[in-house]
């Protein structure tokens, strides 16, 4: 799977420039349309809209070469034969995580699996394998966000109550990462819904440098 933020890097250069032309076409309207009536135009009317039908083309075709390299698209349409593999061990590869509010004090927090976390209360997950975060909340609308250390997104999901809520991910790089909650559920939220250095990736060739990555 490609590094999520690579592949934002990539897409903030690619956007920027096409931003710019689209800019570019909205001036060049704007001054035709409000040049003085009988003005002869600079630029011919066939020329205007060959542009236009080039910014269609080329932002179409953005979408189809970079989908596949948008991290979790092809994850998403291989998953139902993935979970089926002999190479998917839910036992090993699924972590059941449940979120709720203590109603006595009012935290709300993310509930890791006790019986899966290492001595130094982290999930430990093997590079590029496919991994499940099934989390299941019992109260409240809340996100399930996994960062790095410098504060960058990997990924999230929305986390409703009643729903399937689950996010399979691989982590090509090994490194310690947070979980934090992406959506608003009240002030106590803010307080509580960070859980620091509780995934760690171990076993791959190459460090997360944002992440304080090593084995």
């Amino acid at each position: 799977m490609e590094d999520s933020a690579a592949v934002l890097g990539l897409l903030k250069i690619v956007y920027t420039i096409y931003v710019f032309a689209v800019i570019i076409l909205i001036a060049w309207f704007a001054k035709g349309v409000t040049d003085p009536e009988g003005k002869p135009r600079i630029v011919k009317p066939a020329t205007f809209y060959t542009y236009v039908g080039l910014l269609i083309f080329v932002g179409v075709s953005i979408h189809i070469f970079t989908f596949n390299k948008i991290p979790w698209v092809e994850t998403d349409f291989k998953r139902h034969t993935i979970e089926k593999s002999a190479d998917f061990d839910a036992s090993k590869q699924r972590f059941d995580i449940v979120v709720r509010q203590n109603k006595e004090t009012g935290e709300q927090k993310f509930y890791l699996p006790q019986d899966r976390l290492n001595s130094d209360g982290q999930m430990v997950i093997q590079c590029n394998k496919y991994i499940v975060f099934d989390v299941v909340s019992e109260d409240l609308t809340y996100g399930f966000g996994i960062f790095r250390k410098d504060g960058s997104m990997v990924t999230q999901m929305q986390v409703t109550p009643g729903s399937r809520n689950d996010l399979m991910w691989q982590f090509p790089k090994n490194g310690i990462y947070t979980i934090r909650s992406t959506e608003y559920s009240g002030p106590q939220g803010g307080r509580y819904m960070t859980q620091k250095d509780v995934i760690k990736v171990v076993g791959c060739d190459i460090d997360d440098a944002r992440s304080m990555g090593g084995n």
